[in-house]
């Protein structure tokens, strides 16, 4: 690694651990507006929505990153003290049945209200014809970044590698 980003990662490792909160939420926004800076330019779009990039990254940064850090915290307590396979397939199924369906409805209904500005009544109907196959879909791949998540990485990296993984999706 050169010393630029050895550097930068050292720095990146203090601010996580004197500031956690702050740190992972400021990752998810960035890692979020990549996501959709790198989407917008594979779309085809002649020119940058910069409102659209803004408005993704204002949800990785108050939603997404704070959502992860207090999930992660929370299954620790959950799961105080259990290692294994078994307590990470629990934490896997636990994450699946409950933030997973939130997390996709929470983000359709932002993206329709909010980002894309559409009524109500459009965006209801989108999340009702649309909703089952996402969900369906997440279900088929988010289990192995779960179980990769919890079986290997540091509480303190989670969200980071969930946001990474969240932005290559």
């Amino acid at each position: 690694m050169s010393d630029i980003a050895q550097e930068a990662w050292r720095k990146y490792l203090i601010q996580l651990q004197a500031h956690p909160l702050r740190t992972k939420a400021i990752t998810a926004g960035i890692l979020a507006g990549c996501s959709d800076l790198i989407a917008q330019k594979i779309s085809g779009v002649k020119r940058l929505q910069l409102r659209r990039l803004l408005l993704i990254m204002l949800y990785g940064f108050a939603y997404s990153g704070p959502f992860g850090h207090f999930l992660h915290k929370l299954m620790d307590i959950i799961f105080r003290g259990k290692k294994g396979s078994k307590t990470v397939a629990k934490k896997v199924l636990l994450e699946q049945l409950t933030s997973s369906p939130w997390n996709n409805f929470f983000f359709m209904m932002y993206y329709g209200l909010v980002v894309e500005g559409r009524p109500w009544g459009l965006v209801r109907s989108k999340v009702r014809k649309d909703y089952p196959t996402i969900q369906l879909t997440a279900w088929k791949f988010w289990p192995i970044v779960g179980w990769i998540n919890y079986q290997y990485m540091p509480l303190q990296f989670r969200v980071l590698f969930h946001s990474f993984v969240a932005s290559c999706w």
